[in-house]
């Protein structure tokens, strides 16, 4: 394969802090506390494909069941997953973050992270690299895939992997792209964030506006807070960064959560297309063009409110739309 490059999209770090003590309004907004008496998301493997990890992270110790190196950093050893850009460890932190008092917490504290390492120090990486991710994620029997970055280029490829993941039955969360110009009219597309089969995530501030930056579409499927999001970074310090990449984790984290609710409810275990529509149940919509917001935001206790305002049957037509 040509060596082609993918990178993280472009995202800015706001502020670097020593230490936090909070649940992030990002996780709060999702409604993610409200649910934790249900699960917090123990037994699922969400599998981040990103620049690596800080293990050593207080708020994650405990969280990472493993990983890979697929980069040329450190000389290309396999078992060292070393984050040295601070991206993916502020992704981890929002997918499962653990709760411990101090620090942060992410949507899903109880979920187990297998940490890809597919960009290297700088960022970037090349295609090879995020497929023989995705294959590993595969092989290794991942509930998750959670992929903030991208590039312009549709690779046959790396399209081929996700359907495969798609095949074996893993939800693959990607970030639509943080190319968007505020003009919901013109089209901003991103690999792999604008495959139809993966789910493709923009963005919106805390107090629900739709950012800027984020990329329209009609392949965009919800938003989730994606501006001044807190979460862990590297040197065991915290920072607040934004972009589609700070907006994927939640619905990553808040997947692993509505898997286990949804397989228990229903018991059995849904199909890949069955967890997307219990996903997609359980979002509001907020006013703007579906191609800049897809069905809405990412709000786990939306059926809940739904059944405060309106009679149960009114309620069951409405989820089964």
């Amino acid at each position: 394969m040509e060596r082609r490059k993918i990178k993280l999209f472009p995202y800015r770090v706001e502020a670097r802090v020593e230490q936090v003590s909070e649940i992030p309004k990002g996780i709060e907004m999702i409604q993610a506390p409200a649910v934790w008496g249900q699960t917090r998301g123990k037994g699922i493997t969400v599998a981040i494909l990103d620049t690596g990890c800080e293990v050593s992270h207080p708020d994650l110790k405990g969280r990472v069941a493993g990983g890979r190196n697929f980069t040329d950093d450190d000389n290309g050893n396999p078992d060292v997953f070393v984050d040295y850009n601070g991206h993916g460890t502020h992704v981890a932190g929002t997918i499962a973050a653990i709760s411990n008092n101090t620090g942060v917490v992410g949507a899903a504290p109880e979920a187990n992270l297998l940490i890809l390492k597919v960009l290297n120090k700088d960022g970037s990486g090349q295609y090879e690299w995020i497929i023989n991710g995705i294959n590993y994620a595969v092989e290794q029997k991942a509930d998750i895939i959670s992929m903030s970055l991208g590039g312009p280029e549709d690779v046959p490829e790396m399209h081929e992997a996700i359907q495969r993941a798609v095949a074996a039955n893993i939800l693959v969360i990607c970030a639509a792209g943080n190319e968007g110009d505020g003009n919901f009219a013109t089209d901003e597309f991103g690999y792999p964030g604008s495959y139809n089969e993966v789910i493709s995530v923009g963005a919106v501030d805390l107090q629900r506006n739709s950012t800027n930056f984020t990329n329209s579409n009609n392949e965009v499927d919800l938003v989730a807070p994606g501006a001044g999001i807190l979460s862990t970074y590297l040197n065991k310090t915290y920072a607040t960064l934004s972009g589609t990449s700070m907006a994927t984790p939640h619905v990553s984290g808040a997947m692993a959560l509505i898997k286990l609710i949804a397989n228990e409810s229903f018991g059995r275990d849904l199909t890949e297309p069955e967890l997307y529509a219990q996903l997609i149940k359980r979002t509001i919509p907020l006013g703007n063009s579906p191609r800049l917001e897809g069905n809405g935001l990412l709000y786990l206790t939306a059926q809940e409110e739904l059944a405060k305002v309106f009679t149960p049957a009114v309620v069951a037509k409405v989820l089964s739309l």
